[in-house]
C-alpha cells in the first residue's frame, strides 16, 4: 500500500543571474525534473554536506579530547596489514 504525504512548501525568492539559471534550466532538462525540483534537490545536498562536516568535526573534536589507545592503533594496522588484498 503506497501513502502520499503532501509537504508544506514555501515559495522563496532566489536572486540568479542569467547564466546561473540558464545552467540550472539545461542542467534540470537534461535530468528531467523542474528548476525547482533540481534546486530542492540542491538545498538537501549542501545540507546534507554541512551534516556530514559537523559529524566529522564532533569526531575529531572527541578524538582530540581523547587520543586512541597507540597500542590498539598498532594492532590495527598489523591486522590491516595481514588482512588487506594485495592489488
Amino acid at each position: 500500500m503506497v501513502y502520499h504525504m503532501v509537504v508544506a512548501r514555501r515559495e522563496v525568492l532566489v536572486q540568479l543571474d542569467d547564466d546561473l539559471v540558464e545552467k540550472l534550466d539545461e542542467m534540470a532538462r537534461r535530468v528531467e525534473v523542474s528548476r525547482s525540483e533540481l534546486l530542492r534537490r540542491g538545498a538537501l545536498t549542501v545540507l546534507q554536506a554541512d551534516e556530514w562536516a559537523r559529524a566529522d568535526e564532533r569526531l575529531v573534536d572527541g578524538y582530540t579530547k581523547m587520543p586512541p589507545d597507540p597500542d590498539l592503533l598498532a594492532t590495527s594496522e598489523r591486522l590491516a596489514a595481514e588482512t588487506l588484498p594485495e592489488w
